[in-house]
């Protein structure tokens, strides 16, 4: 297990970590601050695709979280880099929020294409009963499958709400298909992190919430894995998993703590 001391970047999850809804949690702002007056890199990385890099880092600096939109990384930018690097795909059906479908009009791919290539899932708050049938008529006829995140719910100040992976599992019962997930905890999500960071993953950690995403991807990527008990997992989820990551602290606040050690 590598010391905290010498590791040298961080991938920061968000919802459940450093925030809940419009609040940062506790420590959350001290932690950011001693990473940067400390010279540790760090990236912002979200499986939640419903907003941009540019929503994101606005909503942390109104929390008093300093952040610019070069600094974060959704799974929706992710995807999005995955179909126009990676796939021939530019016409497809997606079922997304009006600003994911944006993203994907400036990577040059049609969200709402007659004839679509492929479908696409995303954390989508406007989903509606005809995106559903549209989706499992399209997936019934074998067109390829991708989605953003695999997280069941999405963790908000006023409770936990479906995320892209209860929509995947709605389709999955209605069509008998599941998508490739580009968000976490595929490895590749970590490795362009990684990259755009400019560090190797043996000198990087991946905080966040959540066993089977975050903590997930970090054992993916060979990277430490450091759990906060903030958001989604309980010290009960913790003691039934048979993975068990790196570190575990109960918030940021506690973990800036420890570097500050």
């Amino acid at each position: 297990m590598r010391p905290l001391g010498e590791i040298r970047a961080f991938l920061l999850d968000m919802d459940g970590t450093l925030y809940l809804g419009p609040h940062a949690l506790p420590g959350a702002p001290e932690f950011i601050d001693t990473l940067r007056r400390t010279g540790r890199k760090h990236v912002y990385l979200t499986n939640n695709p419903s907003a941009d890099a540019a929503y994101y880092a606005e909503k942390l600096r109104r929390m008093g979280i300093g952040a610019a939109p070069e600094e974060v990384f959704t799974a929706g930018a992710a995807t999005v880099l995955h179909l126009a690097r990676h796939t021939p795909f530019r016409r497809v059906f997606a079922l997304g929020t009006p600003s994911f479908e944006e993203e994907l009009r400036r990577a040059g791919i049609a969200p709402d294409a007659e004839d679509p290539e492929a479908v696409v899932l995303a954390f989508d708050k406007t989903l509606t009963y005809a995106k559903l049938e549209r989706a499992c008529l399209l997936l019934r006829e074998g067109l390829p499958y991708i989605a953003t995140n695999p997280d069941k719910v999405c963790p908000t100040e006023y409770g936990y709400i479906p995320d892209c992976g209860a929509m995947a599992a709605l389709l999955h019962e209605a069509a008998g298909r599941m998508p490739q997930f580009i968000g976490k905890p595929s490895p590749d999500f970590a490795r362009l992190a990684l990259e755009w960071l400019g560090v190797e993953a043996a000198d990087a950690a991946m905080v966040g919430d959540r066993l089977y995403t975050d903590m997930e991807m970090a054992r993916r990527a060979d990277m430490t894995g450091i759990l906060v008990l903030s958001g989604e997992t309980s010290r009960e989820d913790l003691a039934s998993s048979d993975f068990q990551p790196d570190y575990v602290f109960e918030g940021a606040g506690e973990l800036a703590i420890a570097l500050n050690g």
